[in-house]
């Protein structure tokens, strides 16, 4: 039944409340004291008395209107009417009965005394609070489920597709084949149990999907539910909080037993890191209300039948920050990663999203796939949805290449800013900025090539420089850091070297290479003097940095913490150093280039790579032996010690930092430096 809105019978109401407050006002009798009214008895203008022994109250009707007079205390006279009130009090009822005979209406004159019974005075006083606590109870019960008074309260708030199944299958997801492969295993289980329990394997109870957002969990579990055809459960972690204290236990409770009366059946809990954080890394009673609510979400979990056919799925960006108690076999026994794709993997996902969109035959998917690396699923329909979105503006039939190449300019630094007009120093300053960037990206040897430099302004940004991976990474090496915070600091020393008057625009700039050599310090082990150690707090204790929890400091000594700044300054003093000898030994094709952008505003990468024709590379940095000897295979051979020659696995370091002021990376391979933050 469809729930009435309180809102269409309160305000109707008050309405009516207002507006016969009004009239009321406006009709009423108009008081006066008592000494005047007994003046009006005396007059032969009164037409009717009424005396209200209760009220103690005479109503007087006139034959004409009553003047009221000043006394000249700042009382105006003024025309009260025919109808007036006064009070009086209770010793006076004889002289006022009095009075009344006395003047003699032409309408005579009445006592009234009302007699009330002693039941009929307790509900005068009773009724109306009643009403009002009821009023109060229906609000709050309508508010909190209704149907089941408070008791809605406390039921999960789980929205169920069972009616109309989950239309998503494992062919709307792409390029998560890894994930695909381990979740056909849930969906076999729960469509043909048995063909497991024949041989003594048990299904996982629970299935846990962690990675960055916008890379299709909650589409996976989904496609799963979808798969099997069974009812699908959705909640999110959030929700099982509330102000009320025990409320989150028992909406958990609720939720496994209608999942369970609905069995074969699928829970998912989206960020689930809401609820299943560390116990014990937070402080309030909001922080005791989670940790209960967690301790029933494990007691669920141990108390899964395993003939229940009930599958719990959650997602989260977070699973450093989970308990462990929440991640051990028997819990989550599979924990699926599902990152951001490949190359084959972007490739897939565009051409899922290109369904339906009109292409010219010049667009090639796989190009576009391999210009938005680190790009999630979620980038990439955002990419094709905001190219739809420029052809119809533009009033073509077609999405062609251009459309598509603003889109994903927009996904990355955000809207053109047409309308906002530079000056020719801040164009100058903006090119050269930029200018700097390119070059040094040019000039290095471990960085990615530049593919576009523009000096017109996005999003935040005043311009911004785009370098672009070859190939999906996983790590960095030192040298390539190294290589990145000279890229960084470009934009600043550009400007120094020209105008010798540096502006703000580099803070970002700044910022985030300072980020970089500070992990390269403390995280990395990528310094001589502090050592291949990691320094500072763990980083699933996620209150150990900010002072909100237990933990507080850096987790170091201050002679360390000195040493590390000294560390941290050294590399940002190194790369300042290497960017401003590459400009100065480049300095005409700097001008040439800041004069090209000055004119054209942007520059693709075929007109870069011919101002950089003549680019030299950076000689090689010095081999790093860090606690390195002749009896260290690495060390004879040349290889720089530290780094392994096994390939590292797992996800690529965010290192998209060493970037100019106003930087929006969307993704994690794709680098745009960008001018100044407005």
């Amino acid at each position: 039944m469809k729930r009435i809105n309180l809102a269409f019978i309160l305000i109707p109401l008050l309405i009516l409340m207002m507006a016969g407050w009004y009239l009321w006002q406006v009709f009423q009798p108009q008081e006066v004291d008592t000494s005047e009214g007994l003046e009006i008895l005396k007059s032969d203008t009164v037409e009717r008395v009424v005396i209200n022994d209760v009220t103690q109250q005479v109503n007087l009707t006139l034959t004409k209107d009553w003047e009221h007079k000043t006394t000249g205390l700042g009382d105006p006279s003024r025309n009260l009417g025919t109808s007036i009130v006064f009070t009086y009090a209770e010793v006076q009822t004889k002289d006022i009965i009095a009075a009344a005979q006395k003047a003699e209406p032409a309408k005579g004159w009445n006592a009234l005394y009302p007699r009330t019974s002693a039941l009929m005075a307790m509900l005068q006083m009773v009724l109306p609070l009643l009403l009002v606590m009821g009023l109060a109870f229906w609000f709050l019960n309508s508010r909190m489920g209704g149907g089941k008074m408070l008791g809605g309260f406390t039921q999960s708030q789980a929205k169920e597709f069972n009616q109309e199944r989950p239309d998503v299958t494992f062919a709307d997801v792409a390029g998560e084949d890894e994930a695909v492969e381990e979740l056909e295993e849930i969906r076999e289980f729960l469509a043909s149990p048995e063909k497991f329990r024949k041989v003594g394997a048990k299904i996982p109870r629970g299935v846990l999907l962690y990675g960055p957002p916008g890379t299709g969990k909650t589409l996976l579990a989904k496609a799963v539910a979808g798969e099997a055809q069974v009812p699908f459960f959705s909640i999110s972690g959030s929700e099982f909080l509330e102000l009320y204290v025990g409320v989150g236990a028992s909406r958990v409770r609720d939720l496994f037993v209608r999942a369970k009366k609905n069995a074969p059946a699928i829970v998912f809990i989206d960020e689930i890191d809401a609820v299943g954080r560390h116990r014990g890394s937070g402080i309030g009673g909001g922080n005791d209300e989670r940790e209960q609510t967690l301790n029933q979400l494990l007691v669920e979990l141990d108390g899964f039948d395993d003939r229940a056919n009930v599958i719990l799925i959650a997602a989260t960006n977070r699973p450093d920050i989970l308990d462990p108690a929440l991640l051990r076999p028997g819990r989550f026994d599979r924990q699926i990663a599902v990152d951001a794709p490949d190359l084959k993997g972007r490739e897939a996902i565009l051409k899922v999203h290109a369904a339906g969109k009109p292409l010219t035959d010049d667009v090639d998917l796989r190009q576009i796939a391999k210009r938005t690396p680190g790009f999630t699923g979620a980038d990439l329909a955002n990419v094709l949805n905001e190219a739809a979105l420029l052809t119809a503006r533009s009033n073509a039939d077609l999405i062609d290449d251009r459309a598509i190449d603003e889109a994903i300019d927009r996904v990355i630094a955000g809207p053109q800013k047409r309308t906002r007009v530079m000056n020719d120093h801040d164009k100058a300053v903006t090119a050269y900025h930029e200018g700097g960037h390119a070059l040094c990206a040019a000039a290095l040897r471990y960085t990615d090539p530049v593919t576009k430099v523009t000096i017109l302004p996005r999003g935040r940004a005043l311009g911004y420089t785009m370098v672009m991976p070859t190939e999906d990474r996983y790590s960095k090496t030192r040298n390539q850091m190294l290589d990145d915070l000279v890229y960084a600091m470009g934009g600043r020393v550009a400007e120094e070297l020209i105008f010798r008057d540096p502006s703000s625009g580099a803070a970002n700039d700044i910022q985030k290479a300072t980020q970089t050599a500070r992990a390269m310090v403390v995280e990395y082990g990528m310094s001589e003097r502090v050592g291949t150690v990691k320094l500072g707090g763990s980083d699933t204790e996620p209150f150990s940095h900010t002072g909100g929890g237990h933990a507080q400091g850096p987790g170091y000594s201050g002679e360390t913490a000195a040493i590390v700044d000294a560390e941290v300054r050294t590399l940002m003093d190194n790369a300042v150093r290497e960017a401003w000898e590459i400009l100065t030994r480049n300095r005409a094709v700097l001008d040439t280039l800041a004069e090209r952008l000055l004119e054209e505003e942007t520059l693709d990468e075929a007109q870069l790579a011919e101002i950089f024709a003549d680019i030299v590379k950076q000689d090689e940095r010095p081999v790093w032996n860090y606690g390195a000897d002749a009896a260290i295979p690495g060390a004879v051979m040349g290889n720089p010690v530290g780094v392994s020659d096994t390939p590292a696995t797992g996800p690529a370091l965010d290192l998209t930092s060493q970037v100019s002021a106003g930087e929006n990376t969307a993704t994690d391979g794709t680098q745009t430096s960008e001018e100044r933050s407005i």
